[in-house]
């Protein structure tokens, strides 16, 4: 029931109570397109640098092209993300290309097996187990994992479980490097 007032001019008009109910319907009308658009673009609006691939806590932004030691990831790499804290960068990556990214880093010659039993270069962890560095975002490395190191790059790469001399493919890696 709508309640009327005579106003100075002798009209009926509505009582000024309609009006925050009127504001409220407005003002919800704006607010659903404007927390869709919020929700649909919050990597964007909420990473640190505007860069979606930067996980929380990351204290530089990395280049578009992540080229630690000037190699850069390979082509298909994709489920790219980085954190970068007191000067070290560590990035995360799923990719088929990484025996040729390893190859094109110096952290494996050509021909040479890309696991070798002899080698020191095994990383403790074990068949099936997930890890991700702390403070990376992403999906984790699930076990076992193989690590190749140079001194200036370290990767750490998931090893195949059904054929241990493999990396899967699509495989997980993660790299650590100086950032200057």
């Amino acid at each position: 029931m709508t309640t009327y007032q005579e106003d100075e001019a002798g009209t009926d008009r509505p009582t000024p109570r309609r009006r925050p109910v009127r504001l409220a319907i407005a003002a919800l009308v704006l607010a659903v397109p404007v927390g869709g658009l919020v929700w649909l673009f919050q990597d964007e609006l909420f990473s640190p640098f505007g860069d979606a691939r930067a996980c929380e806590g990351s204290e530089a932004p990395l280049p578009a092209s992540i080229a630690p030691g000037s190699v850069a990831l390979p082509a298909d790499a994709s489920e790219v993300h980085y954190v970068v804290r007191k000067g070290r960068a560590q990035v995360s990556f799923l990719s088929k290309g990484i025996p040729d990214y390893l190859v094109r880093a110096g952290l494996l010659t050509p021909g040479e097996p890309l696991i070798d039993e002899r080698n020191d270069t095994k990383y403790a962890l074990g068949d099936g187990e997930p890890e991700l560095p702390q403070g990376l975002c992403g999906s984790p490395l699930y076990g076992p994992v193989w690590f190749y190191g140079n001194g200036s790059v370290e990767v750490m790469v998931e090893r195949s479980p059904v054929t241990p001399d493999r990396f899967p493919s699509p495989a997980r890696a993660v790299l650590t490097y100086s950032v200057r």
